[in-house]
């Protein structure tokens, strides 16, 4: 398959797991890949830019060291939530959003976002207020001093960044910086994944909830079953996508649907 011949895909979060297997397969697809991470992966698809965008001058390093011409952007790299709320929130949302936006003049009219969010984001709708407050400040702020005035616990660190990459994926659809240029944002939320976090996410969710999770659905899921969805999202077929969320889960939203909504 060819679906994306002659783009050049930039991927974050490729030295393991989700984001490794993204690039590899976006090269088998015909892609032209960019993979960037603040450690180098044992093996390189494409070419390689080691970054750190967990502050604003890590964003802007890199942005300033990419090519003029970017198709896509796969927004995989995430922490765990194991460093704790303001660390996890910097890299996870505040990073990823300020890359998506600082890359916009590099990015192609038409081209695609994806953000990786997760099933750990379900509750935006329940913490909403909070959830539109943090995404509402602009820019790239002292995260610490968000996390404080949120009041975001360290183990809420994980499932409130997936919320607030969740709710901007949403708004930033229809966000002029974006749809002035016909780009789409799109996210696609996994459940749990077989990667090399997924111990530390056990550490920072429980046991209980993972396996209960894993349960669900009869067995946890592969970087080869999320990194197909996220380069669709990427290609023209993708073309009338816009400010979706995609459960690539086995099931385990459309089952947690069921529960809470009894039917």
């Amino acid at each position: 398959m060819t679906m994306l011949f002659g783009k050049i895909v930039l991927v974050t979060g490729v030295a393991s797991g989700i984001g490794a297997r993204t690039a590899e397969l976006a090269g088998q697809l015909g892609a032209d890949v960019i993979g960037v991470d603040v450690r180098e992966p044992a093996t390189a698809a494409g070419s390689f830019v080691k970054a750190d965008i967990s502050t604003k001058a890590g964003v802007d390093d890199l942005i300033a060291r990419l090519p003029h011409r970017i198709d896509a952007l796969c927004n995989v790299a995430g922490l765990s939530g194991n460093t704790g709320a303001a660390a996890t929130l910097a890299v996870n949302f505040f990073g990823l959003r300020a890359l998506s936006e600082g890359l916009v003049p590099k990015l192609r009219e038409g081209g695609a976002i994806v953000n990786l969010a997760s099933i750990a984001g379900y509750g935006w709708r329940a913490h909403l207020n909070r959830a539109a407050s943090i995404v509402g400040i602009e820019g790239f702020p002292d995260v610490a001093q968000v996390v404080c005035d949120h009041a975001v616990r360290n183990e809420e660190g994980y499932p409130v960044s997936k919320e607030l990459l969740l709710l901007w994926t949403f708004r930033a659809a229809h966000q002029d910086l974006f749809k002035r240029r016909g780009i789409r944002v799109n996210a696609v939320s996994p459940g749990p994944v077989e990667t090399p976090i997924l111990k530390q996410f056990r550490t920072v969710l429980g046991d209980a909830r993972v396996d209960s999770d894993i349960a669900r659905v009869g067995r946890a899921g592969t970087a080869g079953d999320i990194a197909p969805v996220v380069l669709f999202l990427c290609s023209d077929g993708a073309r009338w996508i816009n400010g979706a969320n995609v459960p690539v889960d086995g099931g385990l939203e459309a089952s947690i649907n069921a529960e809470m909504f009894g039917f």
